[in-house]
């Protein structure tokens, strides 16, 4: 099912706009040092009446994007990799420090750089998504 998806590359925090039933605002990653991961965030915002979920992500930018959640278990933080993150019909899931976000492995990157991703939806559809990075401080 083609749903005519389109998610704007939002390059101006707090600028969102799309054509589709999903919105992506604030996208950013954040980047440390090529010997630890990155993580990219965004806001994920579902207009349509049906909950869209993103099942995978990839970038020519990591050695592997994988959808991961941050947790704590009794005081203990977790980090666990997720096989997909549902964004509910009129509702937005926020991917943040602390909570959803996409992990990159192996990242080729440097603060100040724009990295391509591509986020992959349960019923096929992919679209390109493009996240600024900044360093240990976040975005600003």
């Amino acid at each position: 099912m083609m749903r005519g998806l389109v998610l704007v590359l939002c390059l101006i925090p707090g600028l969102a706009m799309a054509d589709g039933p999903l919105t992506v605002a604030k996208p950013w990653m954040r980047y440390l040092l090529p010997s630890v991961p990155a993580a990219g965030y965004m806001v994920l915002r579902n207009d349509s009446g049906s909950d869209v979920v993103v099942t995978g992500a990839s970038s020519p930018a990591c050695g592997m994007l994988m959808l991961h959640k941050s947790a704590d278990d009794s005081g203990m933080a977790m980090m666990m990799d997720v096989q997909s993150i549902t964004v509910p019909a009129h509702e937005s899931i926020t991917l943040a420090p602390g909570g959803y976000h996409l992990m990159c492995m192996q990242p080729v990157m440097k603060v100040g750089d724009k990295v391509a991703a591509v986020l992959s939806f349960e019923d096929g559809a992919t679209e390109s998504v493009v996240l600024p990075v900044y360093g240990a401080q976040g975005s600003p």
